[in-house]
């Protein structure tokens, strides 16, 4: 059995509860409320870890839903960023009660991603699934949400052209070069010769 021997305000809504033995607990007010603990209580070390999980849920959900607030968030990126500070359990069942509530949502994530990496960022298909795979969206998740912007991969790749490699079209080397940059933001050579002479025979 644990005896606790004082609960005293720390900070803010923390509480500091000391025990006969060992170091003390910081305790979150809310925690000390639903649990009912006060001076001179005994407690079980079983029901303690209760206590102790039910405190760390609460400050990892803190985090989580902050961590929400500030932009949206893939179930794993989620959970990558709390596993830095809390246990794997408890960031498996803050992240899981998340998604219970529709705050997590990998499809809403993923669709709201796809768009601003092909409609803002202009990103090939091979660069936007790297991006969505790297943030913990499924391959096949990101294939079903990028597949509406495939008809327009060219169009795209010629808007590119225009805007941003036009001086560097006038000869092959810059063709060339204008070539490989596309390939690096994940288009196929197949779809850069397409836009490529497409947009040459119109200039």
């Amino acid at each position: 059995m644990l005896s606790i021997v004082s609960v005293e305000k720390y900070k803010g809504s923390t509480y500091q509860v000391n025990f006969a033995d060992g170091e003390p607990a910081f305790i979150n007010s809310e925690i000390i409320m639903q649990f009912g603990i006060r001076n001179g209580m005994s407690i079980s070390e079983s029901d303690w870890e209760k206590i102790d999980y039910a405190n760390d849920f609460r400050r990892a959900r803190e985090r989580a839903l902050y961590l929400m607030d500030y932009r949206d968030h893939s179930y794993i990126e989620l959970f990558r960023k709390l596993e830095k500070n809390y246990d794997e359990g408890i960031c498996y069942d803050v992240v899981d009660s998340l998604v219970s509530v529709g705050i997590v949502d990998d499809r809403r994530y993923a669709e709201n991603l796809a768009q601003r990496l092909m409609e803002v960022k202009r990103c090939g298909y091979y660069k936007a699934v790297q991006e969505m795979r790297q943030r913990g969206i499924s391959k096949e998740l990101a294939d079903e949400v990028l597949s509406p912007f495939e008809d327009s991969t060219v169009e795209r790749i010629v808007e590119l052209l225009a805007t941003k490699y036009a001086r560097k079209l006038d000869d092959e080397d810059g063709i060339r070069k204008v070539k490989n940059a596309l390939v690096r933001n994940g288009y196929s050579y197949k779809d850069i010769n397409i836009a490529m002479e497409e947009y040459l025979s119109d200039e």
